[in-house]
């Protein structure tokens, strides 16, 4: 199959992190729950595991990285553990689901929310944040690159504006961690989401949530850390304040793995790889008459995620046809994104997803081009 939906997960994995989630499930105990050494070294693992994010994300300490099951658990943890009652935080009509959903939800509890629109292209502007903060805001939460039309966002003018109104920042690199770099230091990222299963090349089941020190949050969930057992209060240290019951140890040993790989490749590599297929492809489906493409014109403010219509085509009719004819993967309808396709306007129809990533071939992106030229002639 050619498989083209990394933005839901990547695939395949580097053979390295199939090797390293296997060795570890033959090999290790529960992380800091023993003294044996197949406890010690799942301690090793987690903490090597930290300190390859931490320096991929230029992060000083690393534990201030936090596992988390996915990106959605770091953004409700940061999102809930940071606003009340009271609150006002500053968000985009192009984000996913996993903030939209969690905002709507504290805005029941008193907090106050505003959406700065983006355009049709789904850019936003710095401008519009600025203007939008208040006397109570508290929080900017943006993600760092849509995951319906590709855009990126300008996160370091955001970040420069969430320093001169000191107002934390939190940034969803759902669709940009291990693709773009990220330094949570120039971008004055407060709050830093993450996937391990996407552009790190881990397991599903794997993410986490840089908090950087100073910032407050109130705990998602409460229960045994392996440290200050003596106290039935959850204890504040970090990580483990916000880490209550046994890690998923072979899914982040797959992860650290993931990350070195990314590291030895080197992201600027990785994105001028997905930056050319990428204009392969944007290319070629724009010569097909009844395609219309969604998101940035300039390939610079874009990862390698494609939305598309098909004239008189159903979005999952197309993606069906991709599957069973040509064994193709992408996606179709509206990818946890009303917000994001209420604004580019296909709220109705949703969109046929195409995510390429470092796997993809030149050859394979043609052999897509083909198969939608086949579907749209039909």
């Amino acid at each position: 199959m050619i498989y083209l939906d990394n933005a839901a997960t990547s695939w395949p994995k580097p053979e390295e992190v199939y090797l390293e989630v296997d060795r570890v499930l033959r090999n290790c105990g529960n992380p800091g729950r023993g003294g044996h050494r197949m406890s010690l070294e799942a301690g090793r693992v987690i903490f090597e595991a930290r300190q390859e994010i931490a320096s991929l994300f230029n992060v000083k300490d690393p534990m201030r990285i936090v596992f988390t099951s996915n990106t959605t658990e770091a953004l409700n943890i940061a999102l809930k553990g940071a606003l009340k009652e009271g609150d006002h935080v500053i968000t985009s009509s192009m984000e996913h689901n996993s903030v939209a959903r969690p905002l709507n939800r504290l805005k029941e509890e008193g907090v106050e929310v505003t959406i700065v629109k983006g355009n049709e292209e789904g850019k936003i502007d710095p401008d519009d944040i600025k203007k939008a903060v208040k006397r109570n805001t508290k929080m900017i939460a943006i993600t760092h690159a849509s995951n319906v039309t590709g855009t990126i966002m300008p996160i370091e003018e955001i970040g420069n504006i969430a320093r001169e109104m000191n107002l934390i920042f939190l940034v969803d690199a759902a669709q940009t961690a291990g693709i773009l770099p990220i330094d949570v230091e120039r971008y004055n990222i407060s709050l830093l989401a993450f996937p391990g299963h996407k552009g790190l090349y881990g397991p599903q089941g794997t993410g986490g949530l840089y908090v950087r020190e100073g910032i407050e949050l109130i705990t998602l969930k409460e229960g045994g850390t392996g440290s200050r057992s003596e106290l039935t209060s959850q204890p504040d240290l970090m990580p483990d304040k916000f880490e209550s019951g046994t890690l998923n140890t072979p899914g982040i040993a797959g992860l650290k793995e993931g990350v070195k790989f990314v590291k030895r490749i080197g992201i600027n590599s990785i994105r001028e790889h997905e930056l050319k297929l990428t204009k392969l492809m944007l290319e070629g489906l724009r010569k097909i008459k009844k395609v219309k493409v969604y998101g940035p014109q300039d390939l610079k403010d874009r990862v390698g995620v494609i939305s598309i219509t098909i004239e008189n085509r159903d979005v999952g009719e197309a993606s069906y046809i991709l599957d069973r004819e040509f064994d193709i993967a992408a996606r179709a309808g509206l990818h946890c994104a009303p917000l994001a396709h209420s604004t580019i306007g296909t709220l109705k129809t949703g969109t046929l997803r195409f995510g390429i990533g470092y796997f993809n071939t030149e050859e394979e992106v043609i052999k897509a081009i083909e198969a939608i030229k086949a579907i749209a002639q039909d």
